[in-house]
């Protein structure tokens, strides 16, 4: 599965559309909208949004002749965009991607964990930025910060504190001797070796933008 899904000209029409989209103007980069943009082309969504400004600024020509044909007409515009799905197949998958082999990356960061359906990969990385902002004995339900964020990502309490239990696991300065069993360990691992020794205004930076993904 090695063959990438490249830029086409055509997706400006995409982009364009997001862009309109109310409240006017670039969405944030992990907007859901945004997001969803990007898992439907196989896009990244940093390259997604760099599209979205490329707009804002109107300095690329092609850009600017989309813009002068569609962006006063919505409806125009949105008649371009149904043709273009149909015509390239979106929303189905099986004729989208005949005889293409697809190497998903970001991809499975925004996709429901085997192990736990109620979770995705950026969960857990919001978790263990909150993980670094607590301390042992307040990683319980009962923390405002903990039920906030279960709050915002719309799942229990409880549920964070298994996985920052997990995470406790994970954590060499915590020289936790005992393993887990929760199903969890494995994912949680993962997100650990990914960030869990990067620098943590780096971590927290990154975890302040995935917010946009749950508003």
């Amino acid at each position: 599965m090695a063959k990438t899904q490249l830029w086409q000209d055509d997706y400006w029409l995409l982009i364009m559309q997001l862009y309109l989209r109310k409240p006017v103007g670039v969405k944030a980069m992990y907007s859901r909208d945004l997001v969803n943009l990007s898992l439907e082309l196989h896009i990244a969504p940093q390259e997604l949004f760099a599209r979205e400004c490329d707009i804002a600024n109107l300095e690329i020509p092609r850009v600017e002749r989309i813009w002068e044909e569609y962006g006063r007409n919505p409806r125009r515009l949105t008649q371009a965009v149904d043709k273009l799905r149909q015509m390239m197949g979106f929303n189905s998958a099986g004729s989208f991607f005949e005889g293409v082999e697809v190497e998903e990356t970001f991809e499975t960061d925004f996709r429901p964990l085997a192990e736990d359906s109620r979770l995705k990969p950026v969960m857990l990385v919001m978790i263990l930025d909150l993980y670094f902002r607590l301390t042992p004995i307040t990683m319980v339900k009962e923390t405002p910060e903990v039920r906030q964020l279960a709050s915002l990502m719309a799942i229990p309490a409880t549920l964070i504190v298994e996985v920052m239990e997990v995470f406790q696991c994970c954590d060499p300065y915590l020289n936790r001797r005992r393993t887990t069993t929760s199903p969890l360990e494995q994912p949680c691992r993962q997100i650990w070796q990914r960030y869990g020794n990067i620098d943590v205004k780096q971590l927290a930076s990154y975890a302040s933008q995935l917010k946009a993904y749950f508003k």
